[in-house]
């Protein structure tokens, strides 16, 4: 099962997830919003938000991001 209602820890600064969650826009990490934010300053942001909505349209809701996969995997 998903644990990304569960998870008590960002997958990527390992702080707490109590303020809020959402799913990386360049992989499919659960992260906390401070973590969301940085993502957005990163040149390639637009490009991942980009992509994601093109993989949706295809009807691809399983995509895993420009840059892949999970960040603990």
């Amino acid at each position: 099962m998903d644990n990304f209602f569960t998870q008590k820890r960002c997958d990527k600064c390992g702080g707490s997830l109590a303020g809020g969650r959402i799913m990386s826009a360049f992989d499919t990490s659960c992260i906390c919003m401070r973590c969301s934010e940085m993502e957005k300053a990163d040149a390639e942001y637009q490009k991942a938000v980009e992509a994601d909505i093109e993989e949706i349209r295809k009807g691809n809701f399983n995509f895993e991001g420009i840059r892949g996969g999970h960040l603990n995997d």
